[in-house]
């Protein structure tokens, strides 16, 4: 049959190309392995022919695809597999490909930006209280030491977050993309400050406020469900955290601009947000910004960290530190991906079957490309433009004294 005859010629190329230590079983029992491994880490179960189409072009978008879809199964180690994974890839999509770097653009409207936020943020409570830390925080910890527990090290982060922006007590935080309320939490309990925290989920909102009801803060805290556009007055501090991924890339200089506008004079607001590695701001390469838009965040989009710091100097902002956290992603993603896998069972018990498998090589997939240098993510501390430099510390010995 002509696709047997492909699918060998494919399997050949990928031996002499990449020697990778995977075999494939066919639904008929037929065996192809993609190297010369006694004992292959990773074996591929193709369920029927309908699923050879995405793998004679396996982007991460056609395999994320199979697997989402119960086209194929996998077993073996969850890092193995995501190794395997873009090894065909990797193989496969070639740089001049229209798969090798994207670069979309999506209509930002409040409607479409709050629809794809409950899309991601949604799911349940109890499903992201599985796998993330006690606090639920949902962004990439800080392992000061490297050798810290989850909760530790994003308690860490979101003290080095408020001890950046030179937080004081009494001093009012705005909280743009504020989760399940971790950091105004730690805001008003640690540092003194009063804070409104806003985001676009349901679920988060009411999350948070019981917590800050549960924690006696309602003095302290205001949670609102309310996009970070419509939020008005004035703020001495601002954080946004694992949210501009979501305002997109021709939006930045608007978003920025209101940052300016809601910050107070000698204010100080600092973004904290991932970035593509790709000089142009395209999206994840090899396919896979494709299946993170279709089934994980629909309408993200990352800036290179370029594109990021020329938006927020249009908006009116001046950047004073810039520092890169993205080996402590790959390590949060890690544990994340590892505490999904021991939960396993009671996350299928959460979520549907297909829900589960995006979940699954999400969370790893994100991982390797954090580790890979596929994607980046910056802390920005900045401030309004052409204020005196007499202003600025003289060093950034502040934020590791944690004088506060």
């Amino acid at each position: 049959m002509f696709w047997e005859k492909k699918l060998t010629q494919w399997v050949q190329d990928i031996r002499d190309r990449a020697n990778l230590p995977a075999r494939l079983v066919l639904w008929d029992g037929q065996q192809h392995d993609f190297g010369s491994f006694a004992a292959p880490q990773v074996t591929l179960h193709v369920k029927s022919a309908t699923a050879l189409p995405y793998l004679l072009e396996p982007s991460l978008d056609n395999l994320g695809e199979a697997y989402v879809k119960g086209k194929i199964d996998i077993e073996g180690k969850l890092s193995d597999i995501i190794n395997i994974g873009y090894g065909l890839a990797k193989n496969t999509v070639t740089s001049a490909s229209k798969l090798a770097r994207v670069r979309r653009y999506f209509n930002h409207t409040k409607a479409s930006d709050k629809k794809a936020i409950q899309y991601h943020y949604d799911v349940s409570n109890e499903f992201y209280a599985l796998w993330l830390d006690k606090n639920m925080v949902y962004s990439c910890a800080y392992f000061e030491n490297g050798d810290e527990d989850l909760a530790t090290a994003q308690i860490k982060k979101i003290d080095h977050i408020l001890t950046k922006i030179q937080l004081q007590p009494g001093q009012r935080l705005l909280d743009i993309g504020c989760g399940w309320g971790a950091l105004v939490l730690r805001a008003a309990q640690k540092f003194g400050a009063k804070c409104v925290g806003v985001t676009l989920s349901q679920n988060q909102f009411d999350l948070a406020t019981k917590r800050v009801k549960e924690a006696g803060l309602e003095g302290q805290i205001e949670i609102r469900l309310q996009d970070y556009r419509d939020v008005q007055g004035q703020f001495d501090r601002i954080t946004s955290v694992g949210m501009f991924e979501h305002v997109g890339r021709k939006n930045l200089p608007g978003y920025f601009a209101k940052v300016r506008e809601l910050l107070v004079d000698d204010g100080i607001a600092m973004n904290h947000g991932i970035t593509s590695t790709d000089f142009n701001s395209g999206e994840t390469a090899l396919g896979g910004g494709e299946f993170i838009d279709r089934y994980v965040f629909p309408d993200g989009e990352l800036p290179h960290i370029g594109l990021a710091l020329e938006a927020l100097q249009e908006g009116g902002l001046e950047a004073v530190d810039v520092e890169s956290l993205r080996r402590h992603y790959a390590r949060t993603l890690d544990i994340w991906a590892e505490n999904f896998e021991t939960k396993s069972e009671q996350a299928k018990s959460l979520v549907d079957d297909e829900k589960f498998r995006i979940w699954r090589v999400y969370l790893a997939g994100c991982a390797y490309a954090f580790e890979n240098d596929d994607v980046s993510i910056y802390q920005i501390v900045c401030r309004k433009a052409g204020r005196s430099a007499k202003t600025l510390p003289w060093s950034r010995r502040y934020i590791y004294d944690k004088a506060l």
